[in-house]
């Protein structure tokens, strides 16, 4: 079996972390990375031994896989990219900053037979995987988001940041349609 020839989009704050995962992960052929910030890159890219690309192309004409930890109001545009050379993409969440282009994003994955996955990670801690196999009829879900301002994602609001945890994790313990939110 083959190994995937994955690449990362975007090293800051998070894309750094999928380069230090993918350059330990004996199951994939890291290949290297792009920024916009192409000092960014070759920084990440020297500290792990992948080449830095100088553009995108160059690095979907490398990679089977990537992933795509841009800023939120880029993910549309180069996920769109991405999917239509039939790359299989992990999207930092939120996928996009609004339903519509979530949605081109998901029929332009199956149209070009690619997997589109959306990083929320929250549904892998330990903590949760405890809590999922003891909570199997919730009748009342409170969430209080509580950390320091992270001073990052400015541009989509707390909410797409990092309550968007909170709700995926309500939405795959209760297994029903949302009724109704009030966002007190």
């Amino acid at each position: 079996m083959s190994k995937v020839r994955i690449g990362v989009i975007g090293v800051g704050h998070i894309g750094r972390e999928h380069a230090r995962i993918y350059a330990r992960n004996e199951g994939a052929t890291f290949v290297g990375v792009y920024d916009a910030n192409p000092e960014a890159a070759r920084k990440i890219g020297q500290q792990y031994g992948v080449p830095a690309f100088p553009t995108l192309d160059a690095l979907l004409a490398e990679a089977e896989a990537l992933s795509l930890s841009t800023p939120t109001h880029t993910h549309f545009e180069t996920g769109l990219r991405c999917l239509e050379k039939g790359r299989h993409l992990l999207i930092e969440k939120p996928i996009t900053d609004n339903s519509e282009q979530a949605r081109l994003l998901v029929e332009a994955a199956a149209r070009h037979g690619a997997i589109l996955q959306v990083g929320h990670i929250e549904r892998f801690n330990p903590a949760f995987k405890a809590l999922e196999s003891m909570l199997t009829h919730p009748k009342f879900i409170e969430s209080h988001r509580l950390s320091p301002y992270p001073g990052r994602s400015t541009d989509i609001g707390v909410v797409l940041d990092l309550m968007i945890h909170d709700i995926e994790i309500i939405l795959h313990l209760v297994h029903s349609p949302i009724v109704s939110m009030d966002p007190v």
